[in-house]
């Protein structure tokens, strides 16, 4: 567990009976995360208990491990130890009910980070990126670096990933994607040799690499012998890199059979390294920093008696309710553009050599 304790002050929000009443000199903010396997959730907590702690809060922030069990115990412990809101980037979105029950009769308002939480009313705000922009700009990328639309007698392979079930993003980021690209397998001219063109055939529990190594080497056993592929959709970086693990093993990136165009989202160090290295070709850039400070600008008006900014009142309805959000643009980049993230400090410029 990561915890930061920084004195500071504030008011607590007082939405009638939903938020406890009093003064919030010295609140506790729970920020509960789910994993730090990968880079991008550690940046994102970090840059949240900064922000807060910028603006006089304490915080108590933790990680999961990717187990739900835990993130339950960990937001119990938030609850009982008297914190005055809950920041939450959920495991499992279905999977916190119970617990944000005992946030509702405790008073504290919750604010669903990145990760939209489902099945519960109990959760107030969301913020996350535009998640069925990210796989239009997913899918829009395969379509031009193939140059579809300029070579519409030429057919091309195509192979398709899904981010985790249990991940209310994996269903925008998949829709939008599809969004784009399904008129042109529907025309013949995207071929997925392997008939695994649905969603729940194409998902990757925990977003996990290794699991989509081994989907990737199965696809290319049966399906690519002699034929070789041209792109594929991969919603994330580690799943990307999973990919590239398995295109490498039967011999793509020699200079007879070049690499897919491979997708992904993050911007993680590996893929920004891999993209450079001519090896993945696009990330979707999400400034996790303007994510954080979103989070914190929301909690900082609820606990402020004020109504945080939101730009989406009708899309994210979590089974329960539909969530005011404000959703961030998220940025494509490939080898063209990839100076952005130094010049905008997202990477430092020694980290990738």
């Amino acid at each position: 567990m990561l915890a930061l304790s920084l004195a500071g002050c504030g008011q607590e929000a007082k939405g009638g009976s939903r938020y406890r009443p009093g003064g919030a000199a010295g609140a506790t903010i729970g920020i509960a995360m789910p994993t730090k396997s990968s880079e991008r959730w550690i940046a994102d907590g970090t840059n949240m208990a900064r922000q807060f702690q910028a603006k006089g809060y304490r915080t108590d922030l933790q990680y999961g491990d990717d187990k739900v069990e835990n993130q339950v115990a960990q937001i119990e412990n938030m609850i009982s130890r008297g914190h005055r809101l809950l920041v939450i980037a959920a495991i499992d979105g279905s999977a916190l009910t119970d617990v944000l029950r005992r946030a509702k009769d405790a008073g504290i308002p919750v604010i669903s980070y990145d990760r939209l939480i489902l099945g519960s009313p109990n959760v107030d705000y969301y913020a996350s990126f535009d998640n069925e922009r990210v796989g239009r700009i997913q899918g829009r990328y395969i379509v031009d670096a193939l140059r579809l639309d300029a070579k519409k007698d030429e057919k091309f392979t195509l192979e398709l990933f899904a981010g985790s079930p249990d991940d209310n993003n994996t269903k925008y980021f998949w829709g939008g994607a599809m969004t784009v690209l399904k008129p042109y397998m529907d025309r013949g001219q995207l071929v997925v040799r392997s008939g695994q063109t649905r969603m729940n055939q194409a998902t990757t529990l925990r977003w996990d690499g290794g699991t989509a190594q081994k989907r990737m080497d199965d696809l290319l056993s049966k399906n690519y012998g002699s034929t070789e592929l041209d792109a594929v959709l991969s919603p994330y970086d580690g799943i990307s890199i999973g990919v590239i693990s398995a295109l490498k093993s039967v011999g793509y990136g020699t200079g007879g059979k070049p690499y897919p165009v491979v997708t992904g989202q993050d911007a993680e160090l590996a893929s920004v390294k891999s993209i450079r290295a001519g090896q993945q070709t696009q990330t979707v850039y999400k400034d996790t920093r303007k994510l954080a400070r979103q989070a914190v600008l929301m909690a900082d008006a609820v606990l402020h008696h004020r109504k945080p900014r939101v730009n989406d009142t009708k899309t994210y309805d979590n089974g329960a309710r539909v969530v005011p959000a404000f959703l961030l643009d998220p940025v494509s980049i490939d080898r063209k553009n990839l100076h952005r993230l130094v010049d905008e400090g997202y990477i430092k410029a020694e980290d990738l050599r």
